[in-house]
């Protein structure tokens, strides 16, 4: 058995498996992991869990030991460093005229390396940006691209709700979210409302989509006919959480009732039977269409057999006589002499 702790990075970020050993780990501890990119401060996020060698995943990395004050003090001061190494890329940016906007400036743990966030509408050559950002804090530097909705889970903000972004305090990954969920919800189709501050259909209406597909099943669609008084009617609107629909009834009123007293007329046709597939026959005059039997033995015989054409005359045996053939004169030129000539 191994001890397994999971270590995430940044607030609401991704959650990473590390190997503790004999490491006595709570929940919010911080800790020095060994990472690819080098040694990084992460905060435990649960308790240590056991499991089998074979079910962990492949190329675990260790934590390394708990967080002194020393390793929080380094963490601020390179944390402090970021705003300046942004203000100073973003001079370099303006002056090289790059279509690129920067969403933040990371410093590692510890300050071996500058990582730079950007979202630019395609590829940027930024080779001539990292020669001069090398130069000038002397390390080494990372340009990394990232998409509208990364940018949102760094920047944070506020949504239309009043609160705190999702992907900035919770939401670890991003679940993809179509306009189906919003016209399940009965939301106006108003991009101004249904979208974030990224520019893309806000996430939490991937929340309750499943509750309301659960709630709308058994709900009679707009646009039916129902019976409800003995008059009948046509839903014109849903009430999917209180499970009650809009009735016009014939007598032009609007009544919401819930659906356990509407009656659905049943408009299902009977299917008429389908007309039989035409087959492509052959229609000549003077055969028949059943397949002919084979012969038998004694049928053969009896058949009358057709006479053989007899061989040409002047032919020796069975091999017909050939015809002479009527090659006509050559025609000499009228000015050609004749080769016996000599003297003309």
């Amino acid at each position: 058995m191994i001890r397994i702790v999971s270590v995430k990075f940044r607030t609401a970020g991704k959650q990473y498996d590390f190997l503790c050993d004999s490491l006595e780990l709570a929940a919010q501890d911080q800790v020095i992991v060994e990472t690819d990119r080098g040694q990084s401060l992460g905060t435990v996020v649960a308790a240590p869990r056991e499991c089998e060698p074979a079910q962990a995943p492949d190329k675990l990395k260790s934590v390394l030991r708990l967080a002194t004050a020393n390793d929080i003090n380094m963490a601020k001061q390179s944390e402090a460093k970021e705003q300046a190494a942004f203000d100073f890329c973003q001079e370099r940016i303006q002056t090289r005229n790059m279509e690129m906007k920067l969403v933040r400036a990371e410093y590692l743990f510890d300050a071996s390396k500058i990582i730079f966030y950007f979202t630019a509408d395609g590829r940027v050559d930024f080779r001539d940006l990292v020669k001069d950002l090398a130069h000038h804090f002397h390390t080494r530097i990372e340009m990394r691209q990232i998409g509208v909705r990364d940018e949102a889970k760094i920047t944070g903000g506020l949504g239309i709700c009043g609160r705190a972004l999702c992907c900035c305090t919770f939401l670890v990954n991003f679940a993809p979210v179509s306009v189906k969920m919003a016209k399940e919800q009965n939301l106006a189709l108003n991009p101004n409302k249904i979208s974030g501050q990224c520019g893309r259909l806000l996430c939490c209406l991937n929340y309750e989509y499943d509750t309301y597909r659960e709630h709308r099943k058994g709900l009679p669609k707009c646009g039916r006919k129902v019976i409800h008084d003995g008059q009948e009617g046509m839903v014109v609107a849903h009430n999917v959480l209180a499970r009650r629909v809009t009735v016009r009834r014939e007598d032009k009123v609007t009544v919401e009732v819930p659906v356990e007293q509407l009656e659905v007329l049943d408009k299902t046709v009977e299917k008429q039977p389908s007309p039989p597939s035409r087959t492509h026959s052959r229609q000549s005059t003077g055969r028949s269409q059943t397949p002919r039997k084979p012969a038998s033995a004694q049928e053969a015989k009896e058949r009358p057999q057709k006479p053989q054409p007899k061989p040409a005359e002047g032919s020796d045996g069975d091999k017909p006589a050939r015809k002479k053939s009527r090659r006509r004169p050559r025609r000499r030129p009228a000015n050609s002499k004749p080769s016996g000539d000599k003297n003309g």
